[in-house]
Order: structure tokens, then C-alpha cells, then sequence
């Protein structure tokens, strides 16, 4: 029997989700379970110090965070704007196509465990699009309300925290 690896993360990315659209329960039991499944992005916005807002990945962000159930979660998010490149080769882009990407984009995936008693969510990152996360572990505080999911990243890959929003995928 042959076995094979995929390497490319992304690729990694899309097929988990395509292997859990079969449709987890929408748990109506533990909060663990209340998380399983896929959730789109309502927003993104990094606050600073001072308490100023910018909306990190532009007023209508796209991407799928996916919890499984199990332990393992996947998560891609991007500007909705994101510009195409002219060479219409991801490995030939300017200098100005690969920032946009980088600055409007980012994903991770790995293990995930909820403690319920306080509310977070305790991410075991194995890989991400922001290669300083490799390996870290961040705990983020949530609210769960119906189909709405939130938490906040105490240290954002753009500076300053996160404030994301996500609805349960349909």
C-alpha cells in the first residue's frame, strides 16, 4: 500500500475542509462541541493601544475556520480585494503583488483544546502563513452566541490585538 504526504500547506488547508463539509453535528452539548464544524469571517480588526481600529484584511474579510471535533482545526482568511497577479504565475509576482498577499492574508492550522470554565480556545499551532508562529501555542478568549463565534488574539500578527468575528458556515 503506498502512502503519501502533503507537504503544501494550503493544500492541507483545503482538503480538511473538504473532508469535514460531510457536515459535523451542530453540537448542542459541551462547549467543545458547540465548536466543531466551519466558520466564516464577519470581521477582523486590529485594535492598538491607544484603542484605534483598523479593519486588518478590509471590510469584507474571506476565509473558513474549521473545527473538527477532534482537536484539529484549520484556518485561512483573506482581503476580499486581494490583487491578481500580472504574470498570472504565483511564483513570478513584483515585489508590490507578493506584499498585498503577505499584508492581506494569512492561515494556520494544527490542534485546538477549549477549556470551558474560562472560556478560551488554546491553539497548538504546527504551521502558519506567519512562519514566527510555527510551533507556538495561544490561548484567545471567545464568546459563543448562537451562531456567532468571538475572540480576541492578545498579540496579532499586524501588531496591537485581534478582534475577530465569525458566523457558523450554512
Amino acid at each position: 500500500m503506498k502512502h503519501f504526504h502533503i507537504v503544501d500547506p494550503t493544500l492541507r488547508l483545503m482538503l480538511l475542509g473538504l473532508a469535514l463539509q460531510s457536515g459535523l453535528a451542530l453540537g448542542q452539548g459541551s462547549l467543545d462541541q458547540q465548536l466543531a464544524g466551519a466558520w466564516t469571517y464577519v470581521s477582523v480588526d486590529t485594535v492598538r493601544a491607544d484603542g484605534s481600529r483598523t479593519a486588518m484584511y478590509g471590510p469584507s474579510p474571506h476565509g473558513l475556520v474549521i473545527f473538527d471535533g477532534h482537536g484539529h482545526y484549520a484556518l485561512v482568511n483573506s482581503r476580499g480585494d486581494l490583487p491578481k497577479y500580472a504574470s498570472n504565475d504565483r511564483m513570478k509576482g513584483s515585489a508590490e503583488e507578493y506584499r498585498a498577499v503577505v499584508q492581506g492574508s494569512i492561515a494556520h492550522f494544527g490542534t485546538y483544546e477549549v477549556n470551558a470554565a474560562d472560556k478560551t480556545i488554546t491553539f497548538h499551532i504546527d504551521t502558519s502563513t506567519f512562519p514566527n508562529w510555527n510551533g507556538v501555542e495561544q490561548r484567545r478568549p471567545f464568546v459563543l452566541s448562537g451562531d456567532d463565534l468571538r475572540w480576541t488574539t492578545p498579540a496579532a500578527s499586524g501588531g496591537g490585538s485581534g478582534e475577530v468575528v465569525l458566523r457558523r458556515a450554512r
